[in-house]
């Protein structure tokens, strides 16, 4: 209701002499303006969600299953955490301010930011708390729930992942918007069923979901690493949209022509803004971090924009971080258990994944770190887009 008559006012002005309204009708524009207005409220609301963060207690307890690891992270014990109910606010808001509401890409994104975010809230709400519920309870009573399981956290991405995927696909008959696009080649492309569009559609939403949760694990890490890959993708949904003449950018540079998708640019944006502003708050040392709430939501929603913009797998090269980290985890696991049944001991193939701890365990300082993935991160996003004029 709030939003019909706000449309209609913003009407009548146009009409009456302020045509130079219109520029909040274009894309351009508003992908700018939210990276603006995203970190503004990520700043103005920062520092009293912090203070409330505190207050409830929800602070972060580190623990691994390596002494040496406890001890290197000895000093975030009690840092707030759940801050990425920051960053879940300040994109749903600027979306909603700036984004054309009546876009079905919107409201499919706008729908897999609070999904995830819900799940991942729920997750740090009751592993965070669980201390304090504890204290509630008569001597000896153990606390029911302390976090969702991985199966539970599992089931709800790729639920989402599938749902979104369908109704993606079976929105749009253009055949641009069902096929996959490779990177590097112009004439390599292959047109998507239903069945593949879906299968493909929920295993990258859910696998850039969990890759940024892993990568969250140092100050600045993920929020700086998700603020880079947003903002290639911001670029691509941009150009993807972008009119010259009478005719697209994209004929000109071999990217698909999905049309409706150039509003991903204004969600992309305050994805941007968001995660800038919470770096604020978040660089060493972290006064919050985003926990599974910001990171679940920041990877899906990624995740979504690549699958709309049909750059799934350009995805896998920009958002590199996120793949080395989560190769990473799925590499030490499969060794260690491979080993285990042949050898009677586990053995590993890093000092501790993600790929970030092992190289703390090495001895280097956590900033030198997070730099150096940044400047990784920031390299392959170049890279990513090199591969638009190589097409």
């Amino acid at each position: 209701m709030i939003y019909l008559l706000v449309k209609s006012q913003y009407a009548w002005l146009e009409s009456h002499r302020f045509g130079f309204l219109r520029v909040f009708n274009d894309v351009t524009f508003q992908s700018t303006a939210a990276v603006i207005l995203s970190f503004a409220l990520v700043i103005l609301f920062g520092p009293g969600v912090i203070r409330w963060l505190r207050r409830q207690e929800i602070g972060d307890e580190p623990a691994f299953d390596q002494t040496q690891m406890d001890q290197i992270m000895q000093t975030k014990k009690g840092t707030p955490t759940m801050g990425g109910i920051l960053i879940i606010f300040a994109i749903a808001l600027t979306t909603l301010l700036l984004a054309d509401l009546d876009n079905f890409y919107v409201g499919m994104g706008l729908i897999c930011l609070v999904w995830l975010g819900a799940v991942g809230a729920v997750d740090d709400w009751l592993k965070l708390t669980a201390h304090r519920r504890a204290k509630l309870l008569p001597a000896g009573q153990q606390v029911g729930r302390q976090g969702l399981t991985s199966l539970e956290k599992i089931l709800f991405q790729i639920g989402l992942g599938a749902l979104l995927s369908y109704f993606t696909y079976f929105y749009s008959q253009d055949p641009h918007s069902h096929t996959l696009y490779f990177p590097f080649f112009k004439n390599l492309q292959i047109f998507l069923g239903p069945a593949t569009f879906i299968l493909i559609g929920t295993l990258v939403l859910t696998a850039t979901s969990n890759a940024v949760n892993l990568t969250d694990g140092l100050d600045g890490l993920a929020s700086g690493c998700a603020g880079i890959v947003s903002f290639t993708f911001l670029i691509l949904a941009l150009l993807q949209g972008y009119r010259v003449g009478g005719g697209y950018l994209v004929d000109v540079l071999f990217l698909p022509r999905i049309p409706g998708s150039a509003q991903m640019a204004v969600i992309a944006g305050a994805m941007v803004g968001a995660c800038l502003g919470f770096l604020w708050f978040n660089c060493a040392p972290a006064a919050v971090f985003m926990g599974d709430t910001g990171s679940l939501a920041l990877g899906g929603l990624l995740g979504y924009i690549a699958v709309v913009i049909r750059q799934e797998l350009l995805l896998v090269l920009c958002g590199g971080i996120f793949v080395a980290e989560a190769v990473s985890v799925i590499l030490q696991i499969g060794w260690f258990k491979i080993t285990k049944r042949r050898y009677g001991e586990g053995r590993r193939i890093f000092l501790m994944a993600p790929l970030h701890s092992h190289f703390r365990l090495k001895g280097w300082a956590e900033t030198r770190v997070v730099i150096r993935f940044w400047l990784v991160g920031a390299m392959l996003a170049m890279l990513a887009l090199a591969t638009i004029k190589l097409r």
